[in-house]
């Protein structure tokens, strides 16, 4: 097992296996900062992971998704997990859309505790996020065990 394939393991120990996960998830602003340069937004989320992508209900009007909607490069950690990285936020549409019915049963099944309080399925806006991981990192032992995984070509990086 290359390096590359060690910590996939260590993403799918964590944050696999039906797990409702809290991530951070960060977007760019629609609108400037005050000197005119674009400014993060970064918020909790619950996302349940499978093969290289958290997937996420939400609202298609929320700030999230109108950003991504603009810029679809996002940034990620899950809490308490030492797991980070960016990727790619792809709206995949409202939930109960027919190409949806698999992925909108595995999502009410990882979260059943709150999906039907939090999510209006009726409600055409419900909609599944996608965000595809293109980088990520994971720190294990306060750093003791690192890794630095590339998702678009399957490698271990050197890069930070």
């Amino acid at each position: 097992m290359n390096r590359y394939e060690e910590g996939l393991k260590i993403l799918e120990e964590s944050c696999g296996n039906g797990k409702d996960n809290v991530i951070a998830l960060s977007t760019i602003a629609m609108e400037p900062s005050a000197d005119g340069t674009p400014f993060p937004y970064v918020r909790d989320v619950d996302a349940y992971y499978e093969d290289g992508v958290f997937y996420v209900t939400t609202w298609a009007k929320s700030n999230k998704m109108q950003q991504i909607a603009r810029n679809k490069e996002v940034a990620f950690a899950v809490r308490l997990e030492g797991i980070s990285g960016n990727g790619i936020g792809e709206n995949l549409g409202w939930v109960l859309d027919p190409k949806n019915a698999e992925r909108r049963a595995t999502l009410r099944q990882a979260f059943s505790d709150w999906y039907d309080q939090a999510n209006n399925e009726q409600d055409e806006n419900c909609v599944i996020l996608a965000i595809r991981i293109t980088r990520g990192r994971i720190f294990k032992d306060h750093g003791a065990v690192r890794y630095t995984m590339d998702f678009v070509n399957k490698v271990e990086t050197e890069e930070g």
